[in-house]
């Protein structure tokens, strides 16, 4: 017979694993963002649901270099690309009210720009209308002393009238521009400025209370508990914001007006509440939101990994959805498998914030994790030292690899670009990169026989470009 007793002790016996189980789970992860964060890699906040259940939040770091008050789960940061859902979000609520249709050509909201016609909104929202990206059109006209808005682009692109990059549905070529456009349609369709809409429509019904639209150089604002964005300064690691001349890019200054594609910020428990109303058809239909995650074909028959503001992967069964995105000196990602009702936001406020999305995942599944993001090893300066010279590639005897030393890291150049990309040691002939989001990079040194070394940068294991020092004399 099975007594009470037996019972209660299975039970507590159930419940003692599971605790423990869970705690290992927490301190595989904690251990993985200390790792990165010690190393210049993640600087932010964390959280991670498992069955509509948070199992891991954190932050790392500090929200500024001024307080020193550090990351939590309450800090606000920037979401950079991540804020196009919000604006497709709302275009999905205008046609809910019969205000406006997908295949409609934007050119009837927007008449200024009517030698685009044949673009829909449809286009706009899935990238696929050829329009030019104006983060690349803009710079070089565009008065920099000047904040830019969105009737600023409008007007930039109705007098320049550039032509499609290709035929519009015929291919998927991703571009700012759409979301931007995306963003004056609602504007010029609600009578409302998209801030007010999101406020009204999407923020507040979901008690997203920390959430909202903000250009912080057009507009400032003291706002409580809001990260500042932070970029490196150059040939060193001081972190300071995109409008200090020692940083060289003031992109982000000077089109800080603009909207749509940028400008949403939030905190890591506001962008749950956001992923579980859309997981649970709670906010939207299960047609609409069918819609919005549909992986559609160009008109030439290929195949759309991109919804309504949302990158898409694994197909109907296994559908997976998110975004990334990086702008003003923030770095985030954001990801939902439906399958496995799991759920991966981080949020940082450093550009170069990296993102160890396949080792969660392994120690999610509870599978030996891969190195991922390598752990620094210490070596003596001297040791670093000596790979820092000029590398010429015997085939291409103009270009030239540049390697300095910085505070026990190399940093690579080229001749003709300034990437000031850093690459710290993880053996003694090897250096891994600090390289944002999930990219990859690896400078590998060979000593040779005749006294010269060889470099090798690798990018996922293959070599894509090498070069030579020569024995100094």
């Amino acid at each position: 017979m099975v007594t009470i007793r037996t019972l209660v002790i299975c039970l507590l016996a159930l419940i003692t694993t599971e605790t423990f189980s869970q705690r290992t789970v927490n301190q595989r992860l904690d251990s993985v963002f200390s790792m990165m964060y010690a190393q210049n890699q993640f600087n932010g906040t964390v959280l991670i649901a498992e069955g509509s259940k948070v199992i891991f939040t954190k932050g790392y770091g500090h929200r500024d270099t001024l307080s020193n008050y550090k990351n939590t789960k309450e800090t606000i940061y920037e979401l950079a690309s991540c804020s196009k859902q919000f604006t497709a979000a709302a275009i999905v609520l205008l046609r809910r009210q019969g205000k406006l249709d997908y295949e409609e050509s934007m050119a009837k909201f927007i008449p200024e720009l009517a030698f685009w016609k044949q673009v829909t909104i449809f286009d706009l929202l899935r990238h696929t209308s050829g329009i030019p990206e104006y983060l690349v059109s803009m710079p070089n006209s565009w008065n920099h002393a000047q904040i830019a808005t969105n009737d600023d682009l409008i007007r930039f692109y109705s007098a320049h009238k550039d032509t499609l990059l290709f035929a519009a549905g015929s291919r998927h070529r991703y571009s700012n521009t759409n979301y931007a456009l995306l963003a004056t349609i609602v504007e010029r369709v609600s009578g409302l400025s998209l801030v007010e809409f999101s406020k009204q429509n999407i923020f507040s019904p979901l008690k997203m209370k920390n959430t909202f639209i903000y250009n912080s150089r057009q507009h400032p604002q003291k706002i409580k508990d809001r990260a500042t964005g932070y970029v490196w300064r150059k040939g060193s690691f001081d972190k300071i914001t995109p409008e200090n001349p020692n940083y060289g890019d003031s992109l982000a200054v000077y089109l800080d007006g603009i909207v749509g594609n940028a400008k949403v910020n939030s905190t890591v428990v506001d962008i749950y509440k956001w992923i579980s109303a859309l997981n649970g058809n709670s906010f939207f239909t299960p047609e609409e939101f069918g819609l919005m995650t549909a992986i559609t074909q160009t008109s030439n028959g290929r195949s759309i990994p991109y919804g309504f503001g949302l990158d898409l992967s694994g197909g109907k069964d296994n559908l997976s959805y998110g975004h990334t995105g990086s702008w003003d000196g923030y770095s985030t990602f954001i990801y939902h498998n439906t399958r496995k009702n799991r759920t991966i936001i981080t949020l940082q406020n450093t550009k170069m914030g990296a993102y160890p999305f396949k080792t969660i995942s392994q120690i999610l599944d509870n599978k030996p994790t891969d190195i991922e993001y390598a752990r620094k090893i210490t070596l003596p300066w001297a040791d670093i030292k000596k790979f820092a010279g000029v590398y010429t590639d015997n085939d291409n005897q103009t270009d030239q690899q540049l390697i300095t030393f910085l505070d026990g890291y190399l940093v690579y150049n080229s001749k003709t670009i300034k990437w000031d990309m850093r690459f710290f040691p993880i053996d003694n002939d090897q250096f891994k990169a600090i390289r944002q989001g999930g990219t990859d990079g690896v400078l590998r040194f060979t000593s040779l026989l005749n006294g010269d070394t060889r470099l090798e940068m690798l990018q996922f294991g293959k070599v894509i470009g090498s070069g030579i020092k020569k024995k100094m004399q």
